[in-house]
């Protein structure tokens, strides 16, 4: 046996009651004894009281060891009725030595106390069931060591029983937790000092103390005889240990601790998480929320929530409508549901004049203002009151390291002191909230650049789709009309052209204002695209109304523009189109001005025309055509093919013919028979054909300077282009320009423009020869004329037409045409080329009737230049 167990005393006590004996080994500190069955130890026996006796363990000085002492009555002092008898002896209470015998008021029930050693922990164990215990006691002693019984001198007994009761008693006067005892009914039968002074009405109060309150119904109710709340008093939390005593019918209520602080810390890491929750859902309302305002909102009223604040406010700096200085008013608030909005009495605050001067100065610098209103100058506690605020936290919003508002919360029900994680949350918010502001910003600077021209600031043909659209529905609901103008600066391009780009684009800006100037009040003028400007005039009762309009408009252009040095005069053309049964929505109204501007054009420029039936004779495909006609040359949407002439004899070019393709961008490559009569019918021939001049004469100088063989390069003639009276003074020019010798250029003029007026046609052509020029009659046979008028004129070559080619070898009348009029050119000094050879056959015969060029694709199909250069690459290498 080890030696601790030797050492070891055990405590038993062998109950004899009405029931039987029993053994109880004593563990405890404290045991009561009683008929109640909620006593430790349950005496069974009618003559003992409900709570007769009480166990109460004590350590004995200077040593580990302990003892019993027993006393009579119950834990509240009241006594036996019959008594407690200790050795035929009563007593009160009685220090237990071994082999005392104890008896509960008469000698039903009886108990004797035994304090051995030198036992193992086994056989103490077994002694509990033993009938005999003196002789089951005895049997377990050792030889060596003999069974020995504890012997204590009794004064030491007596001295340290009571120092055990003192202790017992004077622990609860002296511990600083508060201890409390009340019965079931809720009386308090006790209060320790600690109590008494943390609770100082708790005996008045009772049951309705927070300390007390709902015990008894929580004891009663089987919530168990031991555990612990929490329970808050005033602004205090504690925990609280509740023991209920049945034998007593007591319970004893123990303060453990003030978790206040413990508390509060929680609560503002809950705070803290519902603030960053509410950050992280404003955040994202931020990004996700396309309009800013009802971002903004739903930012506010998350965080709001969230600090459980009454308002929220945004605050934003701007200069003061009337006096210029610096000035806020609040853009946006959220209010709880107890308080009212106060956006009236926010508006244009001057920091200044409101005394808010030194708020400015703080949160300009970065610094947050955290106040109680009662601190405050009494001019801000004067405007704070309206609101019934209380207490205040505000952090500046910055964007682009420039303040530009405030963000608040603000508390109308108690004096708040705002934490360090409000005011935390409150800075990530209006970084969050300036990142929206900014992204704002930049959507309606993106928006304002897709709606607008950038060069004149007028909205651009996108918005005024939008704006035309609007107005629509409205005048139809009002039952007016409207107008829509398209309006084109006349010659506007040769300006640009000329004085350069930048000063173009200053007179756009000057016609843009003058356009603004001209117009009613509620009119748009947009700018359509170069020098184009749609113009809308909504609410439109008479058409004089319109024409008014065009008139003063046409009157505003008239004055010299004076820019950069430069007296410039620009006139206009404007079509109009007004809503009717014939211009019913946005594409037709639009459709119809800009028909009736080239109708304008068409008349002579600087003129307006309202749009009538008879303009609308072209198709809409036709008139979308020609528009984009008039921006292809500036668009650079021209490109110049070239189709060799080749001798018949030698089967070496001899020259080039320059052909004007059109590759528009969406409708690909545009037809020569569709797009040159329009160019005729607009004008448009006469730039377009300048450029296809300039262009030719200039590739031609480009093969020269390569090496190249040397051919000449045939340009056609508009009736137009022939027509104008600075011809050729033009060519002049692109042949200086270019470098190109006048003996590599040959002019072609058709058949019916030779004859249309042969004097002005032997003046112009004798010009071009006298400058040595080559010239040419093109598509010969198709204008009924005959030679004999024709060699009145200074030509050089004369071009068979196609149509004759296609039937040469099927009809034998066609055959003696082309073989009269090879042998008559001949005769009058002029070298032939046919046209549109496609056939051996073809090519036989002409070169029996000695023709000496043809032209067509069974030689070349009109190639692009890069190719051109290839072909005439090989005949030089051939050479």
């Amino acid at each position: 046996m080890p030696a601790n167990e030797r050492e070891k005393i055990r405590h038993l006590l062998v109950l004899q009651d009405m029931q039987g004996q029993r053994t109880i080994p004593l563990k405890e500190t404290t045991y009561s004894l009683g008929r109640d069955s909620r006593n430790a130890i349950v005496l069974r026996s009618r003559s003992v009281s409900r709570q007769h006796a009480i166990l109460l363990r004590v350590t004995l000085p200077e040593t580990d060891q302990y003892g019993f002492r027993i006393i009579d009555g119950s834990f509240k002092g009241k006594k036996s009725t019959n008594g407690l008898f200790v050795n035929g002896m009563k007593c009160f209470s009685h220090d237990l030595k071994h082999g005392d015998v104890i008896e509960f008021g008469n000698n039903q029930v009886k108990a004797k106390y035994y304090a051995i050693s030198n036992i193992s922990e086994q056989a103490f164990s077994e002694s509990f069931a033993a009938e005999d215990l003196s002789g089951f006691l005895s049997e377990q002693a050792h030889p060596v060591n003999p069974f020995e019984t504890l012997a204590v001198p009794t004064d030491s007994f007596e001295g340290a029983g009571e120092v055990a009761l003192a202790r017992l008693a004077s622990f609860p006067e002296l511990i600083p937790n508060p201890i409390i005892e009340m019965d079931l009914e809720g009386t308090v039968t006790y209060l320790n000092p600690a109590a008494a002074l943390k609770f100082p009405n708790l005996r008045n109060a009772g049951t309705q103390h927070p300390i007390l309150a709902g015990l008894a119904t929580a004891v009663q109710s089987g919530q168990g005889n031991s555990f612990v709340r929490e329970v808050q008093v005033g602004e205090d939390v504690f925990e609280q240990s509740i023991h209920y005593l049945p034998e007593s019918d007591l319970i004893r209520t123990f303060v453990v601790r003030d978790i206040t602080v413990q508390k509060q810390a929680e609560a503002e890491l809950r705070q803290r998480d519902r603030l960053l929750q509410a950050v992280a859902e404003a955040t994202n309302c931020l990004l996700a929320e396309m309009n800013y305002e009802t971002a903004i909102d739903k930012a506010l009223a998350v965080l709001g929530e969230a600090a459980q604040a009454d308002r929220v406010y945004m605050f934003e700096n701007h200069p003061h409508p009337a006096t210029g200085e610096m000035a806020m008013t609040l853009r946006f608030e959220w209010a709880s549901a107890s308080v009212e909005p106060s956006q009236c009495n926010w508006q244009n605050q001057p920091y200044q004049v409101t005394g808010f001067s030194h708020w400015y100065t703080a949160l300009s610098a970065g610094q947050s203002i955290h106040r109680l209103t009662r601190e405050l100058s009494a001019t801000e506690q004067e405007l704070l009151a309206r609101e019934s605020i209380q207490s205040l936290l505000l952090v500046p919003m910055r964007l682009d390291d420039k303040f530009w508002g405030c963000l608040g919360l603000a508390d109308c029900c108690r004096e708040r002191h705002w934490s360090k994680h409000e005011e935390s949350t409150l800075l990530t918010m209006a970084a969050s909230i300036s990142g929206a502001r900014q992204r704002q910003q930049v959507e309606e600077m993106i928006r304002y650049q897709a709606l607008h021209d950038l060069l004149t600031g007028l909205p651009n043909r996108l918005l005024f789709n939008e704006q035309l659209t609007r107005a629509l529905p409205n005048a139809t609901r009002m039952k007016e009309s409207l107008a829509v103008m398209f309006l084109d600066l006349d010659r506007f391009k040769t300006i640009n052209d000329t004085l350069g780009h930048t000063l173009g684009d200053h007179l756009l800006q000057s016609v843009a204002q003058r356009l603004r100037d001209s117009l009613r009040a509620g009119d748009t003028v947009a700018r359509w695209g170069g020098d184009e400007f749609t113009i809308l005039l909504p609410r439109i009762n008479y058409v004089e109304e319109v024409a008014q309009v065009a008139r003063r408009i046409l009157q505003a252009l008239e004055t010299a523009f004076h820019i950069e040095g430069h007296e410039l005069y620009v006139s206009a053309s404007l079509g109009i189109a007004l809503f009717d049964e014939h211009s019913p929505d946005t594409e037709t109204l639009i459709q119809h001005a800009d028909a009736a501007l080239y109708h304008a054009k068409d008349e002579g420029r600087n003129n307006y025309q309202f749009y009538t039936t008879s303009i609308s004779s072209k198709t809409p495909e036709i008139l979308t055509l020609e528009k984009s006609l008039r921006h292809a040359l500036e668009r650079e949407e021209f490109v110049v093919y070239y189709q060799p002439r080749v001798s018949i004899a030698t089967g070496k070019i001899t020259g080039l013919e320059a052909l004007l393709r059109w590759e528009h961008p969406e409708m690909g490559l545009v037809a020569p028979n569709i797009f040159i009569p329009l160019a005729e019918e607009s004008g448009l021939i006469v730039p377009i054909g300048e450029w296809v001049l300039r262009t030719a004469c200039r590739q031609n100088k480009i093969w020269q300077d390569e090496g190249m063989p040397l051919v000449t390069i045939a340009v056609n003639l508009s009736l137009k282009q022939f027509r104008q009276p600075q011809l050729v003074e033009t060519v002049a020019k692109i042949l200086e320009e270019t470098g190109l010798e006048p003996r590599f250029l040959e002019l072609e003029i058709t058949e019916s423009t030779a004859i249309e007026d042969l004097d002005f046609t032997r003046t112009v052509l004798q010009d071009l020869e006298n400058m040595g020029v080559h010239l040419s009659i093109d598509d010969f046979g198709t204008g009924h004329s005959s030679l004999s008028r024709l060699q009145l004129l200074p030509l050089h070559n004369l071009k068979i037409d196609r149509s004759f080619i296609r039937d040469l070898t099927t009809d034998v009348k066609v055959a003696h045409i082309v073989k009269a009029i090879v042998t008559l050119g001949r005769s009058l000094g002029l070298r032939l080329t046919a046209e549109g050879v496609e056939k051996e056959e073809e090519l036989e015969f002409l070169k029996s009737i000695n023709c000496e060029d043809v032209q067509g694709f069974l030689f070349y199909r009109p190639l692009s230049a890069q190719k051109a250069t290839e072909i005439l690459e090989e005949q030089r290498e051939s050479v």
